[in-house]
């Protein structure tokens, strides 16, 4: 197939269909008709001679071969459109763009407070949105460019993503001021005797360390499970039970809950904490400050 055959408003129409799903929702988005998209699609349709989208109860499904045209064709026309639209700069304190970051719970946690105040400062108009890099489809919604930058421990973004390590980070062991282990060092049997407060964190690194945890054979008393670590702290700070957490999370909570932590008594391996960008928006000016800005603050 020669390139001349090809109309580019019809891939418009393929990569679209692809984020909606839906063929209003792309009418609506590239301000056609619904019939126009229809129409689009058939010749799609008999120019790859593929379905490249079935009719479901969920929408419009790719085909196999529609799936494996997503990220070479949407890299494509984001490439295009991202050279049309070049500046060649990115003015952060006129901006009043919107950004979208996922994170875990510890990475808001961690990376807010101070960068929001970096916002404030160098770039007013700036605003952050945030979603649960565990609770979309990551790669699809960073492939559409609906996520700007992801942070966490995230081996499944390979093949078109950039990442760039920001830190190491360990574990310890966090209670209240005045525990009964609230001592310089903790034993592995009193680690292993105390009661505890779990994070099942699915997806996540924290996941890794409890599963590490189980293969040393250490069985813990576990008192309460949680599903995030908001709660972590305030929990700690009215009972007698302890949490295995991130260093960083620790350093955070010790203020504001009156609380303390010690090395872990177990050797547990430290994870990294990397950010991450697909492809296509690694030229794009207002990604590059961004991410730029974010390895310079909390770079180790």
């Amino acid at each position: 197939m020669d390139l001349k055959d090809v109309d580019l408003n019809l891939l418009l129409v393929f990569h679209h269909l692809l984020t909606e799903r839906r063929v209003s929702a792309v009418a609506d988005r590239l301000g056609m008709t619904q019939p126009g998209v229809s129409n689009a699609l058939k010749r799609l349709r008999v120019l790859l001679g593929d379905d490249l989208f079935l009719r479901t109860s969920r929408g419009m499904e790719p085909t196999p071969y529609a799936a494996r045209l997503a990220e070479p064709i949407g890299y494509a026309l984001s490439t295009i459109q991202n050279s049309l639209n070049e500046s060649g700069e990115f003015d952060p304190a006129a901006s009043r763009q919107q950004f979208t970051l996922a994170l875990t719970d510890i990475g808001e946690i961690y990376i807010f407070p101070k960068l929001m105040g970096i916002l404030a400062e160098r770039a007013p108009g700036v605003s952050i949105t945030t979603v649960r890099n565990n609770a979309v489809n990551l790669k699809d919604e960073m492939e559409a460019g609906k996520v700007d930058l992801a942070v966490g421990l995230l081996p499944h973004l390979k093949s078109g993503f950039y990442q760039r390590r920001l830190f190491r980070q360990g574990y310890v062991c966090m209670f209240r001021s005045g525990h009964p282990l609230d001592k310089p060092a903790m034993t592995t049997e009193e680690f292993a005797h105390a009661d505890h407060v779990v994070v099942v964190a699915s997806g996540t690194g924290h996941a890794m360390v409890d599963q590490s945890i189980e293969k040393k054979g250490i069985k813990r008393r576990v008192a309460l499970t949680v599903p995030h670590f908001v709660a972590v702290g305030h929990i700690l700070a009215s009972s007698n039970m302890i949490a295995t957490v991130p260093e960083r999370y620790a350093r955070e909570c010790v203020q504001p809950f009156g609380l303390k932590y010690v090395p872990h008594p177990l050797d547990l391996p430290a994870i990294s904490i990397n950010q991450f960008w697909h492809a296509r928006m690694h030229r794009d000016a207002a990604n590059q400050w961004l991410r730029n800005l974010i390895f310079d603050t909390f770079v180790e």
